[in-house]
């Protein structure tokens, strides 16, 4: 399968990995499955540290490179097409950085795994909870 992490999926993958459920953690782990992220996620990182609502050892920008080498994700390029979709997307709120990451699994046709029970309401795109 083919899956993109949101955001938070992602930093938990990596630093509270307790948090995943089995499930997510055995799809994450599982070698012939394809994990994908935004360059949107590490975009909203660097934004949360900044406001202190997400702490990362380090700084965070040399943290993100050490990820992103420790754990190699491909990347899930943002375009025209994700742009003009993420406006389409019928979620209930208009928080760019969920409707990008939203707008690439349906562009990339990727399960997108989350725990935002908003992103996971939406039925334009395929998700995996994680519950």
């Amino acid at each position: 399968m083919r899956f993109l992490l949101d955001t938070h999926i992602w930093l938990w993958s990596l630093s509270d990995p307790h948090l995943l459920s089995h499930r997510v953690a055995r799809e994450l782990a599982d070698p012939q499955n394809e994990i994908w992220l935004s360059p949107v996620s590490i975009w909203e990182i660097l934004i949360l540290a900044r406001k202190g609502r997400v702490v990362l050892e380090g700084k965070p920008e040399s943290w993100v490179r050490e990820a992103l080498r420790k754990a190699p994700l491909r990347e899930a390029s943002l375009n025209h097409e994700i742009a003009m979709r993420s406006i389409a997307l019928h979620l209930p709120h208009w928080d760019p950085a969920d409707r990008f990451i939203a707008a690439t699994a349906t562009v990339y046709d990727l399960t997108l795994v989350t725990s935002d029970e908003r992103l996971l309401r939406c039925r334009q795109y395929s998700t995996l909870a994680n519950r």
